[in-house]
């Protein structure tokens, strides 16, 4: 029966299986071969045992995407402590109260986290570690400091001659234990750890190999950070699981690192945010495809064969030109651009899901994908539309299976608020299903704007046109005294580049706005603009912190 399947067997037969393979490499830095980790992780367990860390007891991470992240994760969950991954974007109020609701006896920290981070407000910790030396810098337990001050001699007692594929032996995970329990937010009081447990693990994992063809010594780059289950599961576990050689870029994936480290690397299958991908279609393909027709691309059917074939080969070779597949999640993605990435024949698919499923939902193969949709519910999971007709009219988008989270760490309240009795769970988005079982996501139920006449409104539908349109970067649709308002904040350097003033750029986002209106229904018209001179804020995700703009004045 699968769920008798063990996610720990897929860590340990491919180190085992990939020996002499290379495992983890940091972009332009050192490379862990599949032994390597096994050794590490070792001496990892020995420390735990040694210093009387248990199983179930919980270890956190913060940190880059880095060998040593890996490493740590790997390690704590062979070993039967729970991982408690914390983004390193948070702030270090919420890193301490993450670890401090956590009750986390262990923090592995990389160097430029611990910087900010106060030990004093953490008391609960018996240790803070470094990644990168695998030393104490904090240690208030004597066990500890002797397991780190003896570790070597320990392990050689332990391995003393080498050790070898025939050591590997990890414990076997039972399907509801407690594995991770990841944050979807550091704000004290919002905090809502998402208790994952193994068959999670393993369902996802396992879809990955049931939909993607990586091999041992294929390459991989993890550009999402692993922090977030989306990178975690796409790169990380199931990167590891099939004996790829995983990349981590340990900076920031602007569409000039992108373009660097793929050509070097040439990764087989590729997962990041839709803003990556938009990015460097505006940036870097239609300039090259047609200068002239430009942006104009993304607004008409491209009839011509040679210039899909040309826009095509430009996109594929800039992500490096071996991969099967883009996986493309944790946010919506532009209609323009993905109109035209179907039409070239690019290969990408739209992957649906939430930190409560670990993270799939839906996602279909990129050949089977329809257009604007995002697949098909995923193996051994269950899909609904809340709606009385699904197919026409949006309802919640609510799912069950095997995916799904445990709850919500000491808040059974909020787990009775998203999980019903049934099993379901509410995933407060708002979605339309057609008859091939394909969901389509219109937005966020709580994003949703409700206007006086009682139309409801997506936001997020009309602001993907509007990011098309000229200069301009990003943009949120907001209602405000029941006029709908966009806040938009240009591309300033490309509109500079052209010699534009910032009068000039006024003038055109108002024309942009005529334009939009003419394509929208009398009840979504955008009454006015209001210039925003920053980037809105952003979540971890690259989603724009909506709550914090509703209320813009201008």
């Amino acid at each position: 029966m699968e769920q008798e399947q063990h996610f720990i067997d897929y860590i340990e037969q491919s180190i085992i299986q990939n020996w002499n393979l290379n495992a983890l490499t940091d972009y332009k830095g050192a490379t862990l071969q599949y032994k390597d980790v096994a050794r590490k992780i070792a001496k990892f367990h020995i420390v735990l045992e040694s210093a009387g860390i248990q199983p179930g007891d919980k270890i956190a991470v913060c940190g880059r995407n880095s060998a040593h992240w890996a490493v740590t994760f790997l390690a704590t969950i062979t070993y039967g402590a729970v991982i408690v991954p914390i983004l390193h974007e948070f702030k270090a109020d919420n890193i301490h109260n993450i670890v401090n609701h956590s009750e986390a006896k262990l923090l592995f920290v990389g160097d430029q986290v611990w910087e900010n981070l106060n030990e004093e407000a953490m008391p609960q910790l018996l240790g803070v570690i470094l990644m990168t030396e695998f030393t104490a810098v904090v240690c208030r337990d004597k066990r500890l400091m002797e397991a780190f001050e003896h570790r070597n001699t320990l392990y050689g007692q332990r391995y003393p001659k080498n050790f070898r594929p025939e050591h590997i032996c990890y414990r076997k995970d039972e399907p509801e234990e407690l594995a991770i329990i990841n944050y979807t937010s550091g704000t004290t009081g919002y905090s809502k750890g998402v208790m994952l447990p193994y068959r999670s693990l393993w369902s996802n994992v396992n879809y990955c190999h049931e939909m993607l063809p990586v091999k041992p010594g294929d390459n991989m780059v993890a550009m999402l950070p692993m922090g977030h289950v989306f990178g975690m599961t796409y790169d990380f576990l199931y990167g590891f699981s099939a004996g790829a050689h995983l990349y981590f870029l340990t900076r920031m994936p602007s569409p000039k690192i992108i373009a660097q480290s793929f050509a070097e690397i040439k990764p087989r299958v590729i997962s990041c945010v839709p803003l990556i991908v938009e990015k460097i279609i505006k940036k870097n393909i239609l300039p090259r495809v047609d200068n002239k027709i430009g942006k104009l691309l993304l607004h008409v059917p491209i009839i011509n064969d040679k210039i899909k074939a040309l826009a095509r080969k430009e996109a594929m070779e800039i992500f490096g030109g071996n991969f099967d597949e883009i996986i493309i999640g944790g946010a919506p993605f532009n209609a323009e651009v993905e109109s035209f990435l179907k039409q070239i024949g690019f290969p990408y698919t739209i992957a649906y899901g939430m930190t409560e499923c670990g993270p799939i939902i839906c996602s279909s193969r990129w050949e089977t994908l329809k257009l604007a949709s995002c697949g098909k519910a995923t193996t051994r999971m269950e899909v609904n539309i809340d709606s009385s007709d699904p197919q026409r009219v949006a309802g919640e988008i609510i799912c069950r299976g095997t995916n799904l989270m445990l709850g919500y760490y000491k808040n059974q309240e909020a787990t009775s608020q998203i999980i019903d009795v049934n099993g379901w769970l509410h995933t407060g988005d708002l979605g339309t299903m057609d008859a091939d079982g394909y969901v389509t996501v219109r937005g966020r139920s709580k994003n949703m704007l409700l206007t006086s006449s009682g139309q409801n409104i997506y936001p997020e539908e009309i602001e993907s046109k509007l990011n098309n349109m000229p200069y301009v970067s990003e943009s949120l649709i907001v209602l405000q005294k029941e006029k709908l308002v966009a806040l938009i904040y240009p591309d300033f350097d490309d509109a500079f580049a052209n010699g534009l003033q910032q009068t000039d750029v006024e003038r055109v986002m108002e024309a942009n706005r005529n334009e939009l209106n003419q394509q929208l229904p009398a009840f979504c018209q955008i009454s006015k603009v209001k210039i925003h001179f920053e980037e809105f804020e952003k979540t971890a995700k690259k989603s724009i912190k909506r709550f914090m703009y509703q209320e813009a004045k201008g």
